[in-house]
């Protein structure tokens, strides 16, 4: 009866439920019913939680019937991303040294979104602490994409995107470190937001010492929303963001608005609009794609469109030695150790490289370099738009395309357009832009100056509005996006 419901906003059950007309009981129950029919195809949970979702929803209609305000997500279905901590609940990380670890505090943002009436479904699969783009742990099944189950939903926030993609919840959330929330917005057709660094506090996750891997990527790491709508995600932000004296780099959000932030227009803005950097290997049906669909920010949203390379050289060795700049290199070698062939591959690579203390202050002054390139090509443009990713979804059990439009590539190489505004720390999104001629979803960057993160949500507001997204469902599951 009220299966339908789940594909609304998350705006519109929380009224709802506010109102009386369902309760955050039944809306629960439903979306436990969808799961049962299709995370099985999908595995996008590695640990659902449905008693505990039960309990919760009961607990939100207690509270109305008391005639108690209740919160602003009523109710809402909620997946959490299996890196981001939540207590009482297993934590592994996608990892064997954590698979049956529990912790005793939620991160600071699970703690926020529950205290406004969530309803956390459970915890969605995520590669091992997060270092790999797709979804592939040693502990569970890898999560495939609703729109082709036999494509990769990317990752790292891998189920997060799945769950969304196919109709499980309205919001989830994700981690981004060097673009784990835009990846599998951008191939799960799905919404992605990357704040400005410090706009969500993290804590524990990326700041308790006391957990080897867990504890990792301190100055890359951010919080974001994933959800199917742009609205969502300013709802989202605006119970999420504020600061926390858990984590240093958590700052102050007094200048936004986030739901009136949505109303800007965008007549008049400088905007920029790269399709490749001038030197990154694009699929053409991403190029093609993604430029039609930033002419129409000039076409049909009134801004002013250049198309202009920033001058952003290929960075990957950077990224790579900040992230074991970032990890305990000693908990984790020690870990691997013990784990052995446990541990997935490529990690096992990093931490067995010789790091020199060179290559880390290396990448420090690259990174510098890189933040001051991207705040004076900003000082000319309002936002710069992107391909979110290089290439279209591929297939599961690989890292990465290693021959992009007739190239021989690194297989990170897909990536290149997400981890510089990890470096820098901007405000990024990933909005649906279209889809491929087999049906597969691609996804357009939308970045912004340096705590701007209002203009961003605007602009893909306003790019929901003439080209909706939400309406379109996967293939598998009886719909399709045309």
């Amino acid at each position: 009866m009220f299966d339908s419901l789940l594909d609304s906003e998350a705006t519109v059950l929380a009224a709802l439920v506010k109102r009386g007309e369902i309760s955050a009981r039944e809306l629960t129950q439903a979306a436990l019913e969808r799961m049962s029919q299709r995370e099985p195809l999908i595995h996008a949970f590695c640990t659902p939680t449905p008693e505990r979702a039960l309990q919760q929803a009961e607990a939100v209609d207690r509270k109305r019937a008391r005639g108690e305000a209740v919160g602003a997500l009523a109710g809402v279905p909620l997946a959490v991303k299996d890196l981001i901590c939540t207590a009482g609940i297993r934590t592994t990380s996608g990892s064997r040294a954590y698979a049956n670890f529990v912790p005793e505090q939620d991160d600071i943002c699970v703690e926020r979104l529950l205290a406004a009436d969530a309803v956390l479904l459970g915890k969605t699969t995520a590669p091992e602490f997060g270092y790999s783009a797709v979804g592939h742990n040693p502990l569970f099944p890898s999560p495939r994409n609703p729109w082709d189950l036999s494509k990769t939903p990317g990752g790292s926030s891998a189920g997060s995107g799945a769950a969304l993609a196919a109709g499980l919840c309205p919001i989830a959330l994700g981690s981004d470190g060097g673009g784990s929330v835009r990846i599998p917005a951008a191939h799960c057709g799905v919404y992605g937001f990357k704040a400005s660094m410090g706009r969500v506090p993290l804590w524990p996750g990326c700041r308790d010492e006391r957990y080897p891997g867990v504890s990792s990527w301190e100055s890359l790491e951010h919080i974001g929303p994933m959800t199917r709508t742009v609205r969502d995600s300013a709802l989202m932000m605006s119970i999420m963001a504020g600061p926390d004296m858990r984590d240093r780099h958590s700052i102050p959000c007094a200048d936004i608005d986030w739901l009136a932030a949505l109303e800007k227009p965008l007549s008049g803005l400088r905007i920029a609009f790269s399709v490749d950097f001038g030197h990154i290997a694009v699929d053409p049906e991403v190029r093609d794609v993604v430029t039609r669909a930033a002419r129409r920010f000039a076409r049909e949203l009134g801004a002013e469109l250049e198309e202009v390379h920033p001058d952003i050289i290929d960075e990957s060795n950077t990224f790579a030695a900040l992230v074991a700049l970032e990890s305990d290199l000693t908990g984790m070698r020690q870990m691997e150790a013990t784990l052995g062939s446990g541990m997935s591959p490529h990690l096992r690579a990093m931490l067995q490289h010789e790091w020199r203390a060179e290559m880390f202050t290396d990448a420090n002054t690259a990174r510098k370099k890189i933040c001051n390139q991207l705040w004076r090509f900003m000082q000319r443009y309002d936002l710069l738009l992107t391909p979110t990713l290089a290439v279209p979804p591929f297939a599961l059990n690989m890292q990465g395309p290693e021959m992009i439009e007739g190239r021989m590539v690194r297989s990170d190489h897909w990536l290149s357009f997400c981890y510089p505004f990890n470096f820098s720390g901007q405000p990024a999104a990933s909005v649906p832009a279209g889809f491929t001629a087999g049906g597969l979803p691609i996804g357009l960057q939308i970045v912004g100056r340096h705590l701007d993160d209002g203009l961003v949500l605007a602009a893909s507001a306003a790019f929901e509005r003439i080209q909706p997204w939400n309406s379109f469902s996967p293939v598998c599951f009886g719909a399709s996006h045309a």
